[in-house]
Parts: C-alpha cells; sequence; structure tokens
C-alpha cells in the first residue's frame, strides 16, 4: 500500500472485542437481575439481531432508545421468553451500564497500536455512544493510542455517511489522501471511507470482498 501519515480505526468488532464483552455483560446482568436463560441459547439468537437494529439505526431508521430497548425485546420473544415492559427497559439500562466492566481486546490490538504509533498518527471513529465508548477504551487502556477520537454523536450522524469522515478528517488535520480506514464493516467503514477517498482495510473475512483485508490484527504489521 502506498505510505500514510493517518490511521484511522473502528472500536468495536475491530479493536474491542464486542460479542465476547457482550456476552460476559449479559452473564453478569442475567445473574443481577435473576434471568434464567442459558446464554448459549441466548447469545445467538440475540447477536444477529442486535446487528438488523444496529443496520436500521445507522441508517436513521430507529432511535438510540429503539435500539437497546427492542433487540432485547426480540431476541426474548423469539426465544418465548415472557418480560414485561419494565424489566426489558431495566435490563437494556443495566447493559449499557455495565458492557464497559469487560475490556477484552482481540488478539494483538495493543502491540500492533504500539508499532504503528511509532510511524502513524492513530485516530479512531465510531458509531457508538460517546459515554460508553470512551469507557471502554479507557477501561481497555487504549485510550491514549489515539490523537482524536469521532463519534457519531460528535457529529450528528453515523457511518458510512461521508460527513462523519470529513469531520474526523478535519479534526486531525489530515488529507483523505494520506489516511487510511480499518474496520470490520464492510457498509459503514469500508464504502464509507471510500466515498471520501480514503484507503481502507477491512478486518474479517469475506469472500466477495477483492479489496485489502486482514483477519489478525497482527498482520497490519506487514501491510501499513
Amino acid at each position: 500500500m502506498k505510505p500514510f501519515k493517518h490511521i484511522f480505526f473502528d472500536l468495536d468488532h475491530t479493536l474491542w472485542d464486542f460479542n465476547k464483552n457482550s456476552g460476559l455483560t449479559f452473564e453478569s446482568i442475567f445473574k443481577k437481575h435473576n434471568i434464567e436463560l442459558n446464554l448459549s441459547e441466548f447469545l445467538p439468537v440475540y447477536e444477529p439481531i442486535n446487528e438488523k437494529y444496529w443496520k436500521l439505526f445507522r441508517e436513521n431508521k430507529i432511535s438510540k432508545e429503539d435500539l437497546r430497548y427492542a433487540r432485547l425485546n426480540e431476541a426474548f420473544k423469539v426465544l418465548n421468553f415472557k418480560a414485561e415492559p419494565n424489566l426489558v427497559i431495566a435490563l437494556s439500562e443495566s447493559y449499557i451500564e455495565h458492557l464497559s466492566d469487560f475490556n477484552h481486546l482481540f488478539p494483538y490490538a495493543i502491540e500492533v497500536l504500539e508499532h504503528l504509533q511509532e510511524t502513524y498518527h492513530l485516530h479512531l471513529i465510531t458509531n457508538g455512544f460517546r459515554g460508553v465508548q470512551y469507557r471502554k477504551m479507557t477501561s481497555s487502556r487504549i485510550i491514549n493510542f489515539f490523537e482524536t477520537v469521532t463519534t457519531s454523536e460528535d457529529v450528528g450522524v453515523k457511518k458510512p455517511d461521508p460527513a462523519i469522515f470529513n469531520y474526523a478528517l478535519k479534526l486531525a488535520q489530515a488529507s483523505s489522501s494520506e489516511s487510511v480506514m480499518i474496520g470490520d464493516n464492510l457498509e459503514a467503514d469500508i464504502e464509507g471511507a471510500e466515498k471520501v477517498g480514503m484507503a481502507s482495510i477491512f478486518f474479517g473475512k469475506d469472500d466477495t470482498f477483492e479489496g485489502e483485508s486482514v483477519q489478525c490484527l497482527s498482520e497490519l504489521k506487514n501491510i501499513l
């Protein structure tokens, strides 16, 4: 790849192991609220439902409150678990409150950030909620790697909207031609970055994707 000066990372599912931390959070709050659901049955149902509602949220079709309530409520309905609205609300609030209690990162995340920081200016762009994302980065001890952090709440739009990338570039005092975006979502991270002329690296596996990609963060040391 051509030389860059600025690297922009996504957070959830890219550096921060969202599914692992989310599973641990549900284990904790289910015990706290005496919810008798087997996590091995709940999580495979909840995770794709969560992804569906995040897509709707990115497309501005639902609110933050709708996202937090509906993903959990729908998962319970699929599992035929009866939960009154007040319980669903309490669980959704407890989930957000305790999600950042867990701080598992993907393998090599710290090592790679330390390596890249020696050469590049590091930044972060996330569709997550500002307060929650800052708590995640603080508890996992990665916040100091990033010179700038841009959240969708800062800008009022979400990836893949070009406005959030342009905002992040301006905040970082970087041009799109000298910047690269690294993320796990082909629509939000990869297509979004390319709309503003940024290069991109996909973190994940998709046989239909023909661009630059890695399946382990350690591979970035060989590309950048």
